[in-house]
């Protein structure tokens, strides 16, 4: 019997990464920290900021994925509208939660105060509960299986902390990388032949994916095995090894 493999997928919310005034940091954060949950980044959409385009991604996202997250346009100002456009895919009327609400008052106590535009961000679709956020205070939102967090890196990163371990996933996936000065297309047959060789070993069997590159006006790739075992890594890695060696190339060890 095969074993579960639990996905994810992350709609990115927000018109500044989609203009490129912004560089979006945390689709390779959530992958790297699903991975060590036992959970696969399976996909990712970057959404504007239009209500109806984000419901859309809600619903699609959360239905083929075990869970959704999101970051991105939970602030206080009028054009974050995760939370209503989340609680409009859910079919769930907006509250403000009283949770949240002590905490921005404890936090903006000796800042001002708590403002209409603070408030905003103790929004939650109804049945909501929070995600703490050490970093300030506003919380993040969970709601089932869908985590509203935010979009500034080290923020969600702080969000992401809270969640380590509350979700139900399988084994982490292994990787190691090998790397050749060779073009990609030279070994193609090789990685294929040897992914193939080794796709029904364990569980989850294992997968070669390439990554070339150009540098030192040479061409090169590198080639990271994953598996759910090492000993599984280990095996196609050597495999993969002697075959790029049988073909007169050489490899580097960790990749270039």
């Amino acid at each position: 019997m095969a074993e579960r493999i639990w996905t994810a997928a992350l709609a990115v919310i927000g018109d500044e990464i989609l203009s490129g005034r912004t560089q979006d940091k945390n689709v390779a954060q959530l992958a790297s920290w699903l991975n060590v949950q036992g959970i696969r980044l399976a996909e990712v959409r970057i959404v504007p900021d239009v209500e109806e385009r984000i419901v859309e991604a809600v619903n699609q996202l959360a239905a083929r994925n075990d869970y959704l997250f999101t970051t991105g346009g939970i602030g206080p100002t009028h054009d974050d509208i995760t939370v209503d456009a989340v609680a409009a895919a859910l079919g769930v009327a907006v509250e403000v939660h009283p949770d949240a609400r002590a905490m921005l008052e404890r936090h903006y106590a000796s800042r001002g105060g708590l403002t209409e535009a603070r408030l905003r961000m103790a929004r939650v679709p109804a049945g909501a509960s929070l995600i703490e956020n050490r970093m300030s205070g506003a919380p993040g939102i969970r709601h089932g299986n869908i985590f509203i967090l935010a979009g500034v890196p080290h923020i969600a990163a702080q969000m992401l902390d809270a969640l380590t371990g509350t979700l139900e996933g399988g084994r982490p996936v292994i990787s190691t990388t090998i790397g050749c000065w060779v073009p990609e297309s030279e070994v193609a047959d090789v990685l294929r032949e040897t992914e193939r060789a080794h796709a029904n070993d364990g569980e989850g069997g294992v997968s070669i994916g390439s990554y070339p590159f150009f540098r030192e006006g040479r061409v090169g790739a590198n080639f990271v095995v994953r598996a759910t075992e090492q000993a599984l890594v280990d095996a196609c890695v050597a495999d993969l090894t002697r075959r790029l060696e049988a073909a007169e190339r050489e490899v580097t060890a960790g990749g270039i």
